[in-house]
This record gives structure tokens, C-alpha cells and sequence, in this order.
């Protein structure tokens, strides 16, 4: 048995062989700074705030800071909420001046970008462009993730059945079983993405059953899970039965009934019960050209 001992305001009093002490939630400002969209500043910061249990992160996002005067307004601000500064500016001379401001605040900067963009340059040889929002060209992967985006909202929930092959990956799953939100993730991705409800007893499109292009994976999850969400979504909602919607022996049929679906057709099946969207679509992309 470990034994542990944590440090109490009186030094008198020990503990031994104890459970972790619960600590109050903390909060902190975190400032991010950035000469774009701040997409990837937000993506890092939560990235990082995460990994911290105790500690809430109060988010202050400055998109499209590009000059000295915008400068001004945003330390202005960081001057009222002192915090830890993250920055994403490719302008150099713009870029020292946040460390240095900060440095005289005595505030931690990190600048998200830099460190990547030196060791593309040893790699590469060649010094980065400095383009500022160079990710958000308008170029033909943009507008691949549009008309995926386009697709996968005109294939939700079983619409548009007839042309069901034309998508990339198809999600089929009983109700509440994430399958449009992680329809729309993939297709932010440019993976055009068709979703499917199962349900017990009512045959699949036919036109899904005969397709031959798409990736069709099986969505489920614990039958408790699935029960705490539609509570959830029905509150103040009177057009279904709630009882029968909720009871978790009848959505145990209906996963039962998914399950014999995605075994009949040989269908991947993954459970999301404990998976966020991303680690669900992550898992969805690594079935993708592979054998199952």
C-alpha cells in the first residue's frame, strides 16, 4: 500500500496512507495574442490548460493584431488581468516587442510558432516565409473542406439517401451516439461524411447498403451514457415519449440491434462512450485503407 504525505498550513499535522487532497479550483488569465485568426493559439493554449486539473484558464483571444497601435490596446488590457501571455506574429520586429513588454511586466511569453518555425528552417535550409494567416489561403484544400462541409450537412441524419456513395465515410448508430458532430469534424478535415440513425427494427437505406466507396463505421456507446444525454437534449421537449426515449433496457435493444447491423455487414464499430469527437475521429481516420 503506498502511503503519501501532503503538506497542511499547520506543520504539526501529517497524514498518512491518505487520499489526495482535493484542491479548490484556481483560476488564471491566459492572454492570447494573434496576427491571425487566433485558431491555432486557442487549440495550443487549451492544449496545455488541460493538462492542469486544478486550474481554470480565463481566455483572452486578440485576433488580427498587426500593428504597434493594436499593440497598445491589447497590453493595455493585459495591464488590468496580468496572465500568461501566448502569441502567434510572425512580424519579428512586432514579435520582440510582446516579449519585451511582457518582460517589463514581468508576465511569461511564449511565442507558439517560433520554435517549429526554426527547426523547419535546420531542416529545410531555407528561412520561413512570414506570411501572415498563410494557413487560411484560399487555395483548393480550402475549398475541398467546403464542399465536404456542404455534403455532410446535406447527408445528415439519413438525408439524401441516393447518393449516399459519393461520401467518404458513412456513421451509422442509434440516437445520440455523436454521430453529426463528428460527421461535421471530419468534414472540417475535408472528408466528406454522411451519418445514418439505426433504428431497432427499421432496414438501412438501401442505397447505403449497396454502396461501395464509403468507409461505414458503427457509433455506440453504454447504454447509460446514451440514457444521461437524451435526458438532456429533452428537456422541455414533449413531441417524443421521454419514458421509452430514455430507458436504458430498450436502448440496450437498440444497441444489440446496431451491433448485429455493423456484424452482418462487417462494419468497424467504435465506442464513443468515453471518447471525446476528436479522439473519435481520430480513431475513425486510422480505420481508413485498413483491413477490418
Amino acid at each position: 500500500m503506498r502511503q503519501a504525505c501532503f503538506a497542511a498550513l499547520s506543520t504539526s499535522l501529517h497524514r498518512v496512507e491518505s487520499e489526495p487532497v482535493q484542491k479548490p479550483q484556481s483560476f488564471f488569465h491566459l492572454h492570447l495574442i494573434s496576427d491571425a485568426t487566433g485558431e491555432t493559439l486557442l487549440a495550443a493554449g487549451r492544449a496545455a490548460a488541460a493538462q492542469y486539473k486544478n486550474a481554470r484558464a480565463i481566455e483572452h483571444i486578440y485576433p488580427l493584431v498587426r500593428t504597434e497601435k493594436q499593440l497598445d490596446k491589447v497590453f493595455a488590457e493585459i495591464d488590468e488581468e496580468p496572465g500568461i501571455v501566448l502569441y502567434t506574429i510572425v512580424d519579428q520586429k512586432l514579435a520582440r516587442e510582446v516579449d519585451e513588454r511582457c518582460q517589463s511586466m514581468g508576465l511569461p511569453s511564449v511565442s507558439v510558432l517560433e520554435p517549429v518555425l526554426t527547426v523547419f528552417q535546420s531542416y529545410l535550409g531555407t528561412p520561413a516565409g512570414r506570411r501572415v494567416g498563410a494557413q487560411h489561403v484560399l487555395d483548393a484544400e480550402y475549398f475541398r473542406r467546403i464542399d465536404a462541409l456542404n455534403f455532410t450537412m446535406e447527408h445528415d441524419d439519413g438525408q439524401l439517401p441516393q447518393d449516399v456513395d459519393e461520401a467518404d465515410i458513412i456513421l451509422v448508430g442509434v440516437s445520440r451516439t455523436s454521430k453529426t458532430p463528428t460527421s461535421i469534424y471530419l468534414a472540417n478535415r475535408g472528408i466528406k461524411t454522411a451519418n445514418v440513425p439505426i433504428v431497432l427494427d427499421v432496414p438501412l437505406p438501401e442505397p447505403m447498403l449497396k454502396a461501395t466507396h464509403p468507409l461505414v463505421v458503427g457509433l455506440i456507446a453504454s447504454a447509460e451514457r446514451i440514457s444521461q444525454v437524451r435526458q438532456n437534449r429533452l428537456l422541455g421537449t414533449i413531441s417524443v415519449d421521454f419514458d421509452a426515449y430514455v430507458d436504458r433496457v430498450a436502448i440496450a435493444r437498440e444497441l444489440a440491434y446496431a451491433r448485429q447491423l455493423c456484424a452482418r455487414y462487417n462494419w468497424p464499430v467504435i465506442d464513443v462512450t468515453r471518447r471525446s469527437i476528436e479522439e473519435t475521429a481520430a480513431a475513425i481516420l486510422a480505420l481508413r485503407g485498413k483491413p477490418w
